[in-house]
């Protein structure tokens, strides 16, 4: 409507009216935003919170300053607070281009066309990319099962990578099961735990599988800041490895460096954002527990999870109906079919709100 058919529609009407339909126009209009549910995003397993304002100020100082140039030294100084923070020596730590980008040059040296990548499936399904990329072949084993682990070992294994914990299960080997398992795996084989959601576990203290590198040198864990740390875009991690693994170490980090954005940012995150992380730990665990029994509650099966997420299976429903209740009810999950079982969904624990979203989208689909 232009501007002059705007005011011609209130001629003849008493000011009263006007104002009548004015407020009557503006209560529509609130009704119908109102009425406007944006769609909730539980498929993520990052973070959902805006980082510290702290971490965000050290990168905005950071660009400011020398945006025009290399990282100078942030590196060794994200290092040498890793290692702090961590109780591990400094040359035991290479810091790289996120989980991924580790885990991939990581394959990239250990793995040869004709070797074998043993891995558990479901699972991250950068895994079988990493064995398919290196020309080598991806062995599956449907769980975490530590002897089903070493039956699935042959001559040919030259690596094992585990989700610790499992994504997109929540399943978590303990670190003692996984000490067992080490010492009964042939030296060849060099065992890689993903970490990338370790800081969601709370049945154990954080750093229990770290632990395990002060005494082998087949053991490399893998940790990121995307996930609890909030910090995805800056596509940062780093890998610990044991006394006499500094060369593999050096082979993995990037011929470039990291991007002294990123370097800025999650050195400020190790430095000033632990109370923040241990909050987010708190939070996540309560409404973990908190969905985990809602869901079973409408009859659902969960999974026990220690990650950031839920791994959800109808006895109904398949996966793809599951998924799609959700959806209809305004609820995005992440469908387990990319991620090995078109069975399962896995749902994002996030916060009281949240969760009564997932509960009354499910009720909706049983009516």
């Amino acid at each position: 409507m232009g501007l002059f058919r705007y005011y011609r529609q209130f001629e003849g009407l008493t000011e009263e009216e006007v104002n009548r339909g004015l407020r009557e126009r503006a209560e529509e209009e609130r009704g119908r935003a109102l009425a406007r549910v944006e769609p909730l995003d539980l498929a993520r397993t990052t973070w959902h919170e805006l980082p510290p304002a702290e971490v965000v100020s050290a990168i905005t100082f950071h660009a400011r300053k020398g945006l025009h140039r290399y990282s100078e030294g942030r590196e060794d100084a994200l290092r040498v607070a890793l290692a702090e923070r961590h109780a591990v020596d400094v040359r035991r730590i290479v810091v790289g281009e996120g989980a991924s980008g580790l885990l991939d040059r990581i394959a990239h040296e250990l793995l040869s066309p004709g070797d074998e990548l043993v891995l558990p499936w479901p699972g991250y399904p950068l895994y079988p990319l990493l064995a398919r990329d290196t020309g080598a072949t991806a062995v599956q084993v449907p769980s975490l099962d530590p002897q089903r682990l070493l039956d699935a070992v042959t001559p040919r294994t030259r690596m094992m990578v585990l989700g610790g914990p499992n994504d997109p299960t929540g399943e978590l080997l303990p670190s003692g099961v996984l000490a067992e398992l080490l010492a009964r795996l042939p030296e060849r084989v060099v065992v890689v735990i993903d970490e990338a959601l370790r800081e969601f576990v709370t049945s154990e203290p954080v750093d229990a599988a770290l632990r395990l590198t002060d005494r082998s040198d087949r053991l490399l864990v893998v940790r990121s800041f995307s996930k609890a740390w909030g910090l995805a875009g800056l596509r940062c991690g780093y890998a610990v490895g044991g006394p006499a693994a500094g060369p593999l170490l050096r082979a993995l980090a990037p011929r470039l460096g990291i991007a002294d954005l990123s370097l800025a940012g999650a050195l400020a995150a190790v430095r000033t954002a632990g109370d923040v992380l241990a909050g987010r730990v708190r939070r996540n665990d309560r409404e973990r527990r908190v969905l985990t029994t809602a869901l079973a509650d409408l009859g659902l099966l969960v999974a026990p999870s220690q990650a950031g997420a839920v791994w959800v299976r109808s006895p109904d429903l398949d996966g793809t109906a599951l998924h799609a209740a959700l959806e209809r009810g305004g609820v995005l999950v992440q469908s387990g079919t990319p991620l090995g079982d078109d069975r399962h969904v896995r749902i994002a624990a996030r916060d009281a709100p949240s969760t009564l979203r997932v509960v009354r989208a499910l009720e909706a689909a049983a009516a």
